[in-house]
């Protein structure tokens, strides 16, 4: 018969789990609470969350939310980062803090996204992208380009009729004159 808190402690991670875009998996050994402080700071600014919970009741929570649950990421002291907002935006700042801390206590070791299971080398991969939102940008300037350059060329015919009507004027004013 389970506890009372380990009941609720499910019901709690099936609520967080459920509005996510992915789920990051990491080893910690040895941070200091301040360390956990800090890079937990840094993934709320990102729109994740990062939870300690044991892996039992994660897999649990993985299971009633549908998502498959990595067993072979399912070992030892485990945090937990959830992203509610642009998974690459949360991953890049767990790769940059690794990076920035020099840390051995704080290693990836996998991600779930979108029903699709990652490893440590595709989230560093992940990392790497640009933000959904410069993306977004970058698709929009392709769109917008080929617009562009329609309309520089329409307005130079129209651009060519003003000058040529306007020489026509003026050599009728000479010869008014």
């Amino acid at each position: 018969m389970p506890s009372k808190a380990n009941v609720q402690e499910l019901q709690e991670l099936t609520g967080l789990l459920q509005g996510s875009q992915a789920v990051f998996f990491c080893e910690y050994k040895g941070l200091t609470v301040e360390q956990i402080g800090q890079i937990r700071a840094k993934i709320r600014e990102a729109q994740g969350l990062m939870r300690i919970a044991k892996n039992t009741l994660f897999s649990l929570a993985l299971k009633e939310v549908g998502l498959p649950v990595p067993e072979e990421m399912l070992s030892g002291p485990n945090v937990f980062t959830i992203a509610y907002g642009d998974p690459v935006v949360v991953a890049k700042t767990l790769t940059d803090y690794i990076k920035t801390t020099k840390s051995e206590a704080l290693k990836i070791k996998g991600a779930l996204l979108e029903q699709r299971l990652l490893g440590p080398e595709d989230v560093s991969v992940l990392a790497t992208l640009p933000s959904r939102d410069v993306l977004l940008a970058q698709v929009l300037g392709t769109m917008e380009a080929p617009i562009r350059g329609l309309v520089t060329v329409l307005s130079g015919n129209i651009r060519g009729l003003v000058t040529c009507l306007d020489q026509i004027a003026k050599a009728k004013e000479k010869e008014a004159a």
